[in-house]
């Protein structure tokens, strides 16, 4: 096999231009060494391997070609979704399809729901796998987003969420030596098979708390690292009390159900919470540090397009609200809601392709440099959509159109390489504090390389001033390697920058909300851990 790839990378090195020449290549050699497949993470294994002996020189190109998919991790980061198991939901909302043993508002053929399915639920399998498959397809997961998707985590057993959290951690602890047999193919089924939690749910909380502590311990000096921690929840169930836990658990950001900012859209579609709710949990999740998504959901019930673009545009010009990211969900009709009654009985219409595409060019118009738009749709399989949005590429249809957009997404650096970076700094008023988007970009302002969020807050509890975020954008790039954007200093230039303002406001400490597996980055700038932050004093 080793002799096949080394033939295969020398002639991908001469004369690859596309994958159909790699799969031409990959057909000839396994014809000629009598091999039953070469899979790309086996050729960027022994790539990797030529190119830490030196016996070979970096090709990008190469690079490139070997990843499927690539867009997944050229923010950097590998995300892996996770789905929990089916729990009753607090809300009653009328666009909820509810389908029997899946959590509410999701279908049993979206394909993350159907990869949870496959592994009974079970976080240590899903994460497993969910690596697996992003290795499999080229990519070097080792510094992971977990993203806990499900409907409303704070309305889980307190039991289940440290249990599960738990054994997402210890899959990335793991890994190392899970994959070892995940990558022999006349046993991996049924290794995969009997892949399973390894920490039961019956432990008491009190033990459940103690291994996961153990297990982020392990997972700051492990091979693949859990960055970031991504919980989804209802505004109306942040409180002082659920933001400690999930940081307990290692959540760094955490995305609300907002919908609409309007308290007759969202009385009349029974959320079950105001326009109060939200702002008050966004106020509380900044002052904790955590990043914060919104979900928003046009064309719902007692919206139109122009009070959709009217409700955008107070997202920013409000301080109550002040999203760092944002997902737009189409509202769909779906059966097993009551919004599908609605709309056989013609109480609802949805809007069409053409208003639905005009609204999202309006909004991309005044979204600012400080946001980053996630998402367009929600990946719902056109099968189960009785009325609304069908569109899947609404975000190509937008580029193809030359729409014009200044969101982080579409400006970050993605495969492309840092020249002359220029520090910038937009401030904002945001909840009751000053927000300080620091970037790095290219002279024009068109290309992002990396950003840092500060804020400085007048009554926090956690700190006066915290750092929320920081990124290097870029392709993914492993710990120790030195290609590309990640790792060339511009983290550091950031985190400096942040601490000069911090000074200069005449704030003595400073906190950052890490991810478990970056606390080392901070220690070697003087951080140290206290109560679940990174922090500093500054002189």
């Amino acid at each position: 096999m080793r002799e096949a790839i080394k033939e295969l990378i020398e002639n991908l090195s001469k004369n690859i231009k596309t994958r159909d020449d790699l799969e031409e290549i990959k057909r000839a050699l396994c014809k000629k060494y009598k091999l039953e497949a070469i899979l790309n993470s086996d050729i960027l294994n022994v790539y990797r391997d030529l190119l830490s002996k030196n016996e070979i020189k970096i090709s990008l190109p190469l690079e490139k070609i070997l990843r499927k998919r690539s867009i997944r991790t050229m923010s950097g980061i590998a995300p892996v979704a996770v789905l929990t198991k089916s729990y009753p939901c607090p809300g009653n909302c009328a666009y909820c399809p509810h389908e029997k043993d899946v959590p509410a508002s999701y279908l049993s053929n979206e394909p993350a729901v159907m990869r949870a399915i496959r592994c009974d639920y079970d976080p240590y399998k899903q994460v497993a796998l969910r690596l697996h498959a992003l290795e499999n397809n080229g990519h070097e997961p080792t510094k992971i987003e977990i993203i806990v998707i499900g409907g409303t985590w704070s309305y889980l057993p307190a039991r289940y969420q440290y249990w599960y959290i738990a054994n997402c951690f210890a899959a990335a602890n793991d890994y190392q030596k899970l994959k070892i047999n995940l990558k022999r193919p006349e046993k991996l089924e049924k290794f995969k098979s009997n892949l399973k939690a390894v920490y039961a749910q019956n432990l008491s909380l009190d033990r459940l708390k103690e291994i996961l502590k153990r297990e982020q311990k392990k997972n700051e000096d492990a091979q693949y690292n859990i960055i970031g921690l991504t919980l989804e929840t209802r505004p109306d169930y942040i409180n002082n009390s659920e933001l400690k836990t999930m940081r307990d658990l290692g959540c760094t950001r955490v995305e609300i159900g907002v919908q609409a900012i309007d308290d007759k859209i969202l009385k009349l579609n029974k959320r079950g919470h105001g326009v109060k709710e939200i702002s008050e949990a966004t106020k509380l999740l900044k002052e904790y540090g955590f990043k914060v998504t919104y979900h928003l959901m046009p064309a719902l019930p007692g919206a139109t397009p122009a009070k959709d673009l009217e409700m955008f545009k107070q997202l920013f010009s409000d301080e109550r609200f002040q999203p760092d990211q944002i997902k737009f969900y189409p509202t769909v009709v779906t059966k097993g809601s009551l919004l599908y009654q609605w709309y056989k009985k013609g109480k609802y219409i949805p809007y069409t392709d053409q208003e639905l595409q005009e609204l999202i060019v309006e909004c991309k118009k005044v979204v600012p440099t400080y946001v980053r738009i996630i998402r367009l749709i929600r990946d719902i399989p056109g099968e189960s959509i009785i009325a609304g949005n069908k569109i899947t590429n609404l975000r190509q249809i937008m580029k193809d159109r030359g729409v014009k957009c200044n969101c982080i997404r579409c400006r970050e650096v993605k495969d492309g390489i840092i020249t002359d970076p220029k520090i910038n700094i937009v401030e904002y008023p945001a909840s009751d504090g000053t927000e300080y988007f620091i970037s790095a970009d290219s002279q024009d302002g068109k290309v992002l390389y990396g950003f840092c969020r500060l804020r400085i807050d007048n009554n926090s509890e956690v700190s006066p001033a915290i750092i929320r975020e920081l990124h290097v954008y870029g392709q993914l790039v492993s710990i120790g390697n030195t290609k590309k954007v990640q790792h060339s200093g511009l983290g550091k230039k950031l985190l400096a920058e942040a601490e000069k303002i911090v000074k200069d406001s005449k704030v003595k400490k400073i906190a950052i909300i890490s991810g478990v597996g970056v606390r080392g980055y901070y220690r070697k700038w003087g951080y140290k851990l206290s109560d679940s932050y990174m922090v500093k004093k500054i002189n």
